[in-house]
């Protein structure tokens, strides 16, 4: 299960931060919870994924390493949303490697 304020990866949003985990009534059932999802690049969007039985794949961000080797990869040309994860990846580990660099 994430967690709020987690920056997640979806194959059909991108980045996301999960802003909230609430409950939300169905018709059928009460209180099934629910991911609010904000994507990092379209930050007008919001998303209400169920935290299970999602048909959407959702997994932790990369790590660093796992986007250096992504970076690599040649259908980061053709993942627009794949590429931007990474980019997002690489460019906060640089601005939280100490040296002050952003």
């Amino acid at each position: 299960m994430f967690q709020k304020k987690q920056y997640i990866y979806s194959e059909t949003l991108g980045v996301c931060k999960v802003e909230n985990i609430v409950q939300l009534s169905t018709g059928r059932t009460e209180g099934v919870p629910y991911y609010v999802l904000r994507p990092e690049f379209e930050k007008e969007k919001v998303s209400y994924i169920p935290v299970e039985g999602h048909q959407v794949v959702l997994r932790e961000l990369f790590s660093e390493e796992e986007a250096r080797e992504l970076e690599q990869d040649p259908r980061l040309e053709q993942d627009v949303k794949l590429k931007a994860a990474v980019d997002f990846v690489l460019k906060r580990e640089r601005r939280t490697d100490g040296t002050g660099n952003s």
